[in-house]
Formats: structure tokens, sequence, C-alpha cells
């Protein structure tokens, strides 16, 4: 079995430490007041739940537990955190209404960690340590597939059990914007971005076969 330094094992630690830290918050504490599903609305809150349990993964592998290394899941969900900081810091700056409910970023630090810090960690163990992009047919059948569930939760479930956010089209589903959008059009932001994601994917891929090349490691 694989043998890990002292510095990847602390590092994990650090990066699941966090991670469990901030499920566990959502998951208490998130905002469910008035509202179907709370923070489970929001595919920043999916994309750190799916970080968390990638590095309690990685945790499991790094102390010999176990020998599974999760690679299609841990690669989507590099990705899908790519996607998180992507779409929230570019919608963000184009009309802060469109993400958040009064224009306004939230408590800093929890703002920073899932929109920033909590996806980096979980970025840069995916490209640089565990080298999960292996099997990029399987990582991106999971992606799409994580991808297409989420879109559905938000679309069947969570838009008609909410009654805010109020749009100009609909209402209820988790991000301002979208409640503006006729259906057609949600779907061409949906299919755009989940094209995004693949082209993130094939980025992602090519970045890690070159750090493999450069540390001289067999990929």
């Amino acid at each position: 079995m694989e043998s890990f330094p002292l510095s990847l094992r602390l590092y994990r630690w650090v990066v699941f430490l966090l991670a469990a830290g901030y499920a566990v918050y959502y998951l208490i504490w998130g905002s469910y007041a008035g509202t179907f599903a709370g923070p489970f609305r929001h595919l920043t809150i999916w994309a750190l739940f799916l970080s968390f349990f990638c590095a309690s993964r990685l945790m499991a592998l790094t102390e010999a537990r176990s020998d599974r290394r999760w690679d299609a899941l841990i690669a989507a969900t590099a990705v899908i955190n790519m996607m998180v900081v992507f779409l929230y810091w570019k919608l963000y700056f184009a009309d802060p209404t469109s993400v958040t409910s009064d224009g306004k970023l939230g408590v800093w630090y929890r703002e920073y960690y899932l929109h920033a810090v909590g996806p980096a960690h979980q970025i840069i163990d995916a490209i640089f340590f565990h080298r999960a992009f292996r099997r990029i047919r399987r990582a991106a059948e999971v992606l799409v597939g994580l991808v297409v569930v989420y879109l559905t939760w938000a679309e069947v479930v969570v838009r008609p059990l909410n009654d805010t956010p109020v749009g100009s089209v609909t209402s209820g589903l988790p991000y301002p914007f979208l409640n503006n959008m006729v259906f057609g059009d949600r779907l061409f932001f949906y299919a755009a971005n989940v094209g995004t994601a693949i082209v993130f994917l094939l980025v992602f891929t090519v970045l890690s076969l070159i750090v493999a090349r450069v540390r001289g490691v067999r990929y």
C-alpha cells in the first residue's frame, strides 16, 4: 500500500477537519426557517458535502484504512468546486443581487471558505497529490450525473416547495437570477454550464498530466 509523507498527512487532516466543521455547522445551524431544504437548496452546500466525503476517503487512504481511490468522484467534485467558485464570483461581481438576497456577502469567513478556500483545498489535492484524473470518461459520467441530479432537485423539488426568492417569471429556485428566466432559458443556461464543467475537467486532466511529468511521477 502506498506510503504518504507527514506533510501530506497533516494537509489532509486540516482539509478534513475544516470540511467536517463547516458540514456540521450547515447541517445543524444552517438557515432552515421559512424554506424547504434550507442550505441544501444551493449547489455550494452540495459541493461542501461532496468535499467532506472526498476528504474522509482521502484520509482513509492516507491512514491505510482503505485502498479504494474514488478517483472519478474526487475528480468530479474538484470540477464542481471549480464551477461553484467560477459561477458565484462571476455572478456576484456582475450583479450581487443575482446570488444573494440583499446584494451583500454573508459572514466573511464562511463565504470565503465556501467560495474560495474550501474548493481550493479539494482541487489542489485532486490535481497535485491524489492524481484523480486518471479515468476521464468515468469522471465525466459522474460529473454530469451529479449536476443533473442537482438541477432536477432544484427544478422539481426545491422550486415548487419554496415561495422565495421571487422573480419576474417564477419563484423558489435557489438563486434569485434563475427566477427571472423562462424554463427554456434556464435549460440553455444549465447546458452551457455543463459544457463549461467538461472544459474544466479537460483542463484539470491536462494540468494533472503536466504536474506528474514535471515531478517524474507515474500517472
